[in-house]
This record gives C-alpha cells, structure tokens and sequence, in this order.
C-alpha cells in the first residue's frame, strides 16, 4: 500500500465513521429501509448525473474493450453477477440501517467494520496472490481483538442482540460484494459500472419493501433531509464508487483493513455528536488496530 493509497483509505475510514452518526439522527425523521432506499435512489441520480456531465455515461454502460467481440453469455453474464452483486448491497443496508435503529452507532460500526477478517479468510481460500502470512494473520488478530475489545462491556443499556446480529449479517454482505469485484465477471467490468447495479437494484428492492418495516415517515426535518442528501452524494456514489476503484487496484485484504479505523472514528464522533458514553476499551482497541493496519501492510 503507497502512500497515497493509504491517504485514501484514512479519509474514506473517517467518512465512513461520520455517516454512522448521520444515519443514526436520520432514522429520526425516516424509517430506516425507507431512509436506505431513498439514499440509493438520489445516489443513482447523482451517479448518472456525474457521467452524462463528463461524457461518460455510454462508455460506462459497456464492458471494457476487449480485442475480440464480448460473447453473448459473458455479458449475460455481467448481468447476473451485477443482480447478486447489487441484492448484497441491499441486503447490507437493510441490516445496517436497523441495526443503527436499535443500538449505538458505536456499538454497531464496531461490528460492521469486522468486515476486513472475513474477506482476508475468504481471500486466502480463494484470491491468488492474497495468502496470509504469519505476520500479516497476527495483524488480523490484533486488529479483530481491538474491534471485541470494544464490544464486550454490555451493561450500558444500548446492548441489543438483534442490532449485533443485523451489524454482522452486513459485514458478511459487505464481504461479499467486494469477492463478488474480484472473483466474478464484473472483476473485467469498470467500477463506476458494478455501482451502478448495486444503486439501481438497492433502489427498488429497498422502495418496494419498506412499508414491510413499519411507517416511512417519523416526523422529517431539514436535518434529515440535508442527512440523506449528505450519504447519497459522499457515500453511496462517490464514495463507494472509489472504494471500488481502490480495490481494483490493492490488495483486497489491504483495502479492506482499513476500515478498522470507522469505528473507532464514529465512536469518538458518537460521543462528540450525540452524547454517547465512550468507554476506555475503545482507546485500547483503537491501539490495537493501528498495530494491526501496520503489520497486514508490511511489504
């Protein structure tokens, strides 16, 4: 990992943080699948609206060039593992955004950003070039210490089981859209495309299955409204979109251990943003998985 690479991956960690506690408050003024869906849908809006201003949009539409004609079953292909790519995202997000609903976004940003373990598991099984050494399974280890660490005192009252097991289901999804970038057909597909299925299919598989969550709306303000404009437009296009472009390009486990830095990040904005209790296990933790992001990235 170059240093601007890890520049990256430190701004989008500490945005990622933020947007937990922006889609805590939001859920305020939404029903949580309701508030996903309409994220997903402004993003495509926006999405699009970035490719037709560069003149992208056609180009983005096609597979990469290819020197011989795409056959018919390859683009069938594409179409196929964009849907499954695209019903994770929506799986991800219909889990996380409860999981937010029901507990702290300390607690549930700790979980969700356990997602670097199960993808390093799954990459050394199944990714070439992407087996784990000694030094880099001790990095994992510490770094997942840290993310239990923080998650073990239970006695705050935010505890919820159901949340902890919706933020787990999410990792899992999360983990698999990014082997889904790698090990599919879309891994010949250019990233701004694979996110284009994922908002598309997230967008009307989450509108559709909303009313089944209970009210859509709880009483909107403009600060809700101004929170699900901010995660369309910084996170669920933009940002995601150079998540993918960066693990096109890194080691995917590489990538991925970064996000161990959100939910340290988000709940030290937890605490400054909604007076949430912050206990000292996270400055531990927060040890632990900068020791960890240092030793899965040594060349």
């Amino acid at each position: 990992m170059d240093g601007i690479g890890a520049a990256m991956l430190i701004g989008f960690s500490g945005l990622m943080g933020f947007n937990q506690v922006v889609i805590k408050v939001s859920n305020g003024g939404f029903g949580p699948v309701f508030q996903a869906g309409l994220r997903s849908l402004i993003g495509l809006a926006v999405l699009l609206a970035w490719l037709a201003f560069r003149g992208q949009l056609k180009r983005a539409s096609n597979p990469a060039p290819a020197p011989t004609p795409t056959p018919t079953h390859w683009t069938r292909s594409v179409h196929l593992w964009g849907l499954v790519s695209g019903l994770l995202f929506t799986a991800e997000f219909v889990c996380l955004y409860i999981a937010l609903d029901l507990s702290s976004v300390s607690r549930v940003t700790i979980i969700f950003n356990s997602m670097p373990v199960w993808l390093a598991l799954a990459g050394h099984l199944l990714l070439p070039g992407e087996r784990l050494n000694s030094m880099r399974m001790l990095g994992l280890v510490l770094a997942m210490g840290g993310v239990v660490l923080a998650v073990l005192h239970r006695g705050s009252g935010d505890a919820s089981l159901l949340g902890d097991i919706l933020a787990l289901a999410a990792t899992l999804a999360w983990a698999g859209i990014a082997l889904c970038a790698r090990l599919s057909p879309l891994a010949h597909v250019p990233p701004i495309r694979q996110l284009t299925y994922q908002l598309a299919t997230s967008a009307l598989v989450l509108l559709a299955i909303s009313p089944l969550f209970g009210p859509l709306l709880r009483d909107p303000t403009a600060l809700h409204i101004s929170g699900v404009v901010f995660q369309a437009v910084a996170i669920a296009s933009l940002g995601y979109l150079l998540w993918l472009w960066l693990i096109s390009i890194y080691r995917a486990n590489a990538v991925a251990s970064f996000s161990f830095l959100s939910p340290v990040i988000a709940a030290i904005l937890g605490w400054l943003l909604l007076d949430e209790v912050i206990y000292p296990q996270v400055w531990a933790a927060l040890a632990l998985v900068a020791i960890g992001i240092v030793l899965i990235n040594r060349k």
